[in-house]
């Protein structure tokens, strides 16, 4: 026991783990605010770029969990990809919070003004606009939607850990 601690702590593990956590959370980061500085969040068509934090974080853990991947059995290899996601949950906390308090105080306002077009021209009534987009307003909050990306990161993380240390077993 006392050698894999060692390990995990010396540089073993901690070193990649570390190297990919924050590689996550800043290369995540930087996506959203390419979708803030082109404005790609307000338009419809485009929302669903969002989603390509999925992708950067899987790519960044099949990189940094191969990087691993001889040396740990298959608890230590979860716990290094949930590791890696943790600390990239944590750099997106705090991007997130700027994102949406100082870069782009208008964010959750624009949000819901798309939202308000989008049910408009779908056919809602103006007391059904107004009472939807009352009940997304209770969630869009500078702190929630940190708390949230966080969360999302640690799942997403530790799902695709999972699956990822099937793919890449220790060799004998």
């Amino acid at each position: 026991l006392k050698i894999k601690i060692h390990k995990f702590h010396n540089g073993g593990i901690m070193k990649p783990t570390l190297k990919y956590g924050i590689l996550i959370g800043i290369l995540c980061s930087v996506w959203t605010y390419i979708m803030g500085i082109f404005n790609w969040y307000m338009d419809p068509a485009l929302q669903f770029l969002f989603w390509v934090v999925v992708i950067i974080q899987l790519v960044v853990l099949v990189v940094g969990l191969k990087k691993t991947a001889n040396e740990n059995t298959y608890g230590q290899q979860v716990w290094a990809g949930t590791l890696m996601s943790i600390i990239g949950s944590i750099i997106i906390f705090a991007t997130s919070l700027i994102f949406t308090t100082l870069i782009f105080p208008n964010y959750f306002m624009e949000l819901q003004e798309m939202h308000r077009q989008i049910l408009l021209e779908s056919g809602k009534s103006s007391d059904e606009i107004e009472m939807l987009i009352n009940q997304m307003s209770l969630t869009q909050t500078p702190f929630l939607q940190a708390l949230f990306g966080m969360f999302g990161t640690i799942v997403t993380g530790l799902i695709i850990s999972l699956i990822l240390r099937g793919i890449f077993k220790k060799k004998a």
